[in-house]
């Protein structure tokens, strides 16, 4: 007499809604590092504008860190959203 363990992998039905969260989780992940980016960019810029301000080289490289990262953190956000209707099935 043989007894039989039940299959450990889930229905096809709920091994697809499992990748569409973690396609969800991952697009989230990536919005965060696009978050990091920026505030990286833009805490650099910041510092630089601060610190060494009299440096006109380095008043520019703050004031186009200061962009970058306000560009970066609107990249992100629109590539999110571009995403999770994608992953939604509603493009």
């Amino acid at each position: 007499m043989t007894t039989s363990l039940p299959d450990p992998t889930p229905p096809p039905d709920r091994r697809n809604e499992l990748a569409v969260i973690r396609t969800d989780l991952a697009n989230e992940r990536t919005l965060l590092a696009y978050g990091r980016t920026a505030l990286m960019m833009a805490g650099t810029g910041g510092t630089l504008i601060k610190f060494f301000g009299e440096s006109p080289d380095m008043l520019v490289l703050g004031i186009l860190l200061l962009i970058l990262g306000v560009v970066m953190f609107g990249t992100g956000i629109i590539r999110f959203q571009i995403k999770r209707k994608q992953i939604s099935g509603r493009v």
